[in-house]
């Protein structure tokens, strides 16, 4: 079978599934236990440099500090669901700017398909977090019970005090990391220090606990036990991933043409015209951490992490062969490297078409989220008319509309700011701390800092005033003078 006839085996069911068949008569086969070896290489390095740096970021971005001035947090990154900001060092969204948040998580998907276009499922391999978490186990598991031969052992031997001591501090250190995982979580929600001691001395709000709980529970039961079968079973991405991957898109391929026949070392050398360059080692398969053999071609069950590539090459190096054998390739390379052609440079492979066209509209989104948040105001109104009832007739026949203004402050410092009303013939305003003698076509008002300050206001228009659109105009009465309007109706008797 050819690399592009194993393409097919990219979703369940064709190809060479990596769990067991059922038995006859059951729904489900048997979790076979995956104990991967250690290996050392440059995709494992890199897995390394990635767990690290994903980890970090997660668990110290919560206590980095931010200098937001005297009226706001110095959270470096809070989602503050009470005051209802969302902060990210000098960046501030306000509710009604939630379009910047949902940009984010567009860039975000727009995101992953460009990567899985131009080098298959990495995300997958490196940076998932059921990935992250499931090979920080795996070390855990290495560390207290020793590498995958260990590791068989032990699963196998009769419970006693040994088993039950290695058991309970692997099984302590998983909970370790699972707590400090749902803790870290919640901290992103309020001032860390604050709530890290609220915590401990049981005054924090009732959520807090029940999401550390649900959150340890997850990441122990995932990523201490579940681990592949997540990827495999339960993740629905590796399946939608199949819609952007071709031909052309990088994948860790084993190359069957040069690896078949396989047979052992000592066969090999005896015939070396019917044996291949395949060993049939089974290194590949040990080292992967969902047990998948990648000699039967692409599967859902491989999530391109590179591990079976470091494992290869350290065994054709010790027995004098090319590396390669199994390697990062497009179907459409390996095809043309087989029929003895010069395959295309990597930057060509990474960056065909359909990547470029997902490039460019990850870039274009972003830079016009840049250029909304260079250029947004940081004053803003709004005006909404109380309509029970429409209107009222004064004693002098004079019509008077109330309203809801609210005057919006995004700066770090109060800020005195004027309304204006326009569009309205005789017509003035006064709010409800007012006389209504003291009506006048414009109000000032002090706005406190980072906040919103609500008015009652009541517009007066002489008698026969018919209906019309009115304007109000906020200003801030500052160095900036920053501008905005709200348009509403002024109701009289016959509109």
């Amino acid at each position: 079978m050819t690399n592009l006839e194993h393409a097919d085996a990219l979703t369940p069911g064709k190809g060479h599934p990596s769990p067991p068949p059922a038995a006859p008569g059951k729904l489900y086969a048997k979790r076979e236990p995956v104990y991967p070896k250690a290996v050392d290489g440059p995709f494992r390095r890199f897995k390394w440099l990635v767990m690290a740096v994903t980890l970090g970021v997660y668990y110290v971005t919560p206590w980095l500090r931010w200098d937001r001035g005297p009226y706001a947090p110095d959270q470096a990154v809070l989602v503050d669901l009470a005051n209802r900001r969302f902060y990210m060092f000098g960046i501030e969204i306000w509710p009604h700017e939630f379009y910047f948040v949902a940009g984010l998580l567009i860039m975000a998907g727009i995101g992953l398909f460009v990567i899985t276009s131009a080098v298959g499922r990495a995300w997958c391999g490196y940076s998932c977090p059921q990935t992250v978490w499931t090979d920080l186990f795996q070390h855990v598991d290495r560390l207290v019970d020793g590498d995958r031969n260990a590791q068989a052992r032990l699963a196998k031997a009769p419970w006693g005090p040994k088993k039950l001591a290695k058991r309970g501090l692997k099984y302590a250190i998983y909970l370790f990391i699972a707590f400090w995982t749902g803790g870290a979580w919640i901290m992103y929600f309020a001032d860390a220090p604050t709530l890290v001691r609220e915590f401990w001395s049981g005054e924090a709000a009732p959520v807090a606990y029940g999401t550390v709980a649900v959150l340890t529970a997850t990441t122990f039961l995932l990523g201490g036990f579940m681990r592949e079968q997540v990827c495999i079973y339960m993740c629905p991405w590796p399946r939608i991933q199949t819609a952007m991957l071709d031909e052309k898109s990088l994948i860790v391929t084993y190359k069957d043409w040069r690896g078949e026949q396989r047979g052992s070392l000592k066969k090999a050398e005896k015939n070396p015209d019917l044996y291949g360059d395949c060993i049939d080692c089974n290194q590949c398969v040990n080292v992967c951490p969902t047990g998948y053999d990648i000699r039967n071609g692409p599967d859902v069950a491989c999530i391109t992490c590179g591990l079976c590539i470091d494992a290869c090459d350290k065994v054709m190096k010790g027995i004098g062969r090319p590396r390669g054998l199994i390697d990062y390739a497009t179907l459409e390379g390996c095809e043309i490297e087989k029929k003895g052609g010069e395959t295309h440079s990597l930057v060509k492979a990474i960056f065909h078409p359909r990547t470029l066209v997902y490039l460019g509209i990850w870039g274009g989104i972003g830079l016009g989220l840049l250029f909304a948040l260079g250029n947004r105001a940081r004053t803003d109104i709004s005006v909404a008319q109380d309509r029970n009832p429409p209107f009222m007739l004064m004693s002098d026949g004079s019509v008077r509309n109330s309203y809801t203004v609210k005057l919006r402050n995004m700066e770090a410092r109060p800020r005195e700011m004027e309304i204006a009303l326009s569009g309205l013939e005789g017509g003035a305003m006064w709010t409800g701390d007012m006389a209504n003698e003291q009506a006048a076509a414009t109000l000032t008002r002090t706005v406190p800092a980072d906040s919103t300050l609500p008015l009652r206001v009541y517009v007066i228009a002489p008698r026969g005033t018919g209906g019309h659109e009115i304007t109000m105009t906020v200003t801030a009465l500052d160095e900036k003078g920053e501008t905005d309007s709200s348009e509403a109706r002024f109701d009289a008797p016959g509109d």
